[in-house]
């Protein structure tokens, strides 16, 4: 499966035809360090006893901002597709954020430790509930809206969710829900007509007071969570303390990013995951830099490229596979006048997409490499050679090595499992548990070391290297997949009587979910092209859409007055 992916990984792309714009290469120096080993040596972070992200970082540069300490860029700037925007100063951002946690706490009868679930697009609400949920130290719990009905049932029954917050699309979908879920007490929505049984949080907001005073939380105190799959069962609960990735977040901020209050940053992250909370809250306000979202219905590439070019964007992070589209079309009527730095994360890069990418716009891109358990753990800074195919070096966040399966470091250029040490120390900004589930946290920990999960190699400059998942989680354009899960949804038809689900290479998305499948008697006579349609829809209605198998082979043929299991075995022979 390794070499599957890496051959997809590493195939070249048809050849793009049309002019290159910008054909001198542009280099950007650093802002907030001199070269990789100043970072090393300057990152020294001190963990208070007592941290809230809102109180020490967004109300200092409120302060700042008054005192006219900072850029008159503003803190949050934020346009649609009909031309809409806003733009919030750090001191707007307070005032809002401040009467929602009012409502929070008032309205909702929410306290310290209660967990909300939120579930909404790239609205500027969407920041404004997270910036609440620090105020009163309310426990945030954020989902994607491709999330479907089980997928949302099963977080608010395991998390004991007290409150939700949503648009209309969704409410439907979660008032039905509601009966089931016996610690929900509050519902928020935002929509312009009135839902029965929904709070408008809109006329909450308008009628709150703007005066609050932030929780005084511990730094170790739980902040967010966020679910994750993983190859097998149902996807984890990820916990967060407010210092994990409140302070965690800084080197990702102020290093990888490189952001000053004078940047204009623009991550392209869903709003459901973890990256978002790295780069769309965190490591951006950090620095004071000015968060800028464009909100899409979805993912469009000519949209993306006249916003870079339209607005003073100077950074710039989305996924490999929105480069790999992107590098698909034809730039030259585009000019980015302001754009300086470019990023990726969530999955690996294609270098003859980097190659690309710098052709037609003179800019590299920089890899980071991390997960919704940890902070940056490695990544390409600027000033370091980029070499294509690696992520770049550990982050001074985490001293990182590859070990073998006894948690030994293995000998440079050799492969094995990417691990941070946690011994005799563990680092802050590594996440504190899965919730509910202790064996499963134990099982990351092996002597010394986490275990991400994934294989990989560091040379003997330090460099390191994917080689592929050690599980079999599926990294589909920055989504994490468990086959579990999809063969969970397709085994629910009445068609499918066995089915393995694998990950297959794709230029576009890196990796797409394959499914193998083994048909119940009374359906192998039909036709097979309409039944895979049939299925992929299926499991779309099921779990979450992004999740459906975009490949499914013919379907396999077996005798079915064996067990399953046989069957099952069968499948996973065909695929050796």
């Amino acid at each position: 499966k390794n070499n599957e992916f890496r051959t997809g990984c590493f195939c070249s792309l048809v050849s793009i035809y049309g002019l290159v714009f910008n054909p001198k290469y542009k280099t950007s120096a650093p802002k907030n360090f001199t070269d990789y080993e100043s970072v090393k040596q300057t990152y020294k972070p001190r963990v208070p006893a007592q941290f809230n992200f809102a109180r020490d970082v967004l109300d200092v540069w409120e302060t700042k901002e008054k005192a006219n300490e900072k850029s008159s860029l503003p803190a949050f700037w934020w346009v649609n597709d009909d031309g809409r925007e806003i733009r919030w100063s750090f001191e707007e951002l307070g005032f809002h954020s401040r009467k929602l946690a009012n409502v929070l706490s008032e309205e909702c009868g929410l306290a310290r430790g209660d967990r909300v679930f939120l579930v909404l697009p790239r609205v500027p609400e969407w920041w404004l509930v997270n910036i609440a949920c620090l105020r009163t130290g309310a426990v945030l719990i954020p989902g994607t809206t491709q999330l479907t009905a089980r997928d949302i049932l099963h977080r608010l029954q395991v998390s004991g969710a007290k409150c939700v917050i949503t648009d209309e699309s969704m409410a439907p979908m979660l008032e039905a829900l509601t009966p089931q879920c016996a610690a929900l007490t509050s519902k928020l929505l935002l929509s312009s007509r009135a839902h029965s049984g929904w709070a408008d949080i809109t006329a909450l907001m308008g009628s709150a007071s703007a005066d609050h005073v932030c929780v005084d939380t511990r730094s170790d105190e739980p902040m967010t969570i966020f679910f994750t799959s993983g190859t097998t069962g149902s996807p984890k609960m990820t916990l967060h303390s407010h210092c994990s990735y409140g302070l965690g977040l800084t080197v990702n901020g102020r290093y990888w990013l490189d952001l000053t209050d004078s940047d204009v940053f623009w991550n392209t992250s869903d709003t459901g995951w973890a990256k978002s909370a790295w780069s769309s809250v965190f490591a951006v306000w950090t620095q004071g830099a000015c968060m800028f979202a464009h909100h899409m219905p979805r993912f469009n590439t000519q949209t993306v490229l006249k916003t870079l070019s339209s607005y003073p964007i100077s950074t710039f992070c989305t996924a490999p596979t929105a480069y790999r589209m992107l590098v698909q079309e034809d730039p030259s009527r585009f000019h980015f006048q302001a754009l300086e730095h470019c990023l990726s994360a969530g999955e690996p890069i294609n270098p003859e997409v980097m190659s690309k990418w710098r052709e037609l716009t003179g800019l590299d891109i920089y890899e980071g490499y991390g997960q919704t358990e940890t902070v940056l753990i490695a990544g390409t800074f600027k000033g370091m050679e980029i070499r294509p195919g690696s992520f770049g070096k550990a982050s001074p966040a985490y001293d990182v090595q590859v070990v073998d399966e006894e948690g030994h470091v293995v000998p440079r250029g050799t492969e094995g499992n990417l691990a941070i040490r946690v011994k005799p120390h563990k680092p802050f900004s590594l996440f504190t548990e899965y919730t509910g589930e202790p064996e499963k946290t134990a099982e990351c920990y092996h002597g010394d070391f986490y275990l991400t999960g994934d294989r990989g190699v560091m040379d003997q400059d330090g460099y390191l290297w994917f080689v592929g998942r050690a599980d079999d989680v599926i990294l589909s354009a920055g989504y994490r997949i468990g086959p579990f899960e999809v063969e969970n949804a397709l085994i629910e038809h009445k068609a499918v009587a066995e089915s393995a689900v694998v990950s297959s290479p794709d230029q576009v998305r890196g990796e797409v979910v394959k499914a193998f499948v083994v048909l119940t008697p009374e359906y192998k006579s039909r036709d097979q092209n309409e039944l895979i349609r049939e299925l992929q829809t299926h499991v779309k209605n099921v779990t979450a859409p992004y999740k459906y198998p975009r490949k499914v082979p013919a379907f396999t043929s077996y005798d079915f007055e064996v067990q399953s299991a046989k069957a099952k075995q069968f499948i996973y022979s065909c695929l050796n």
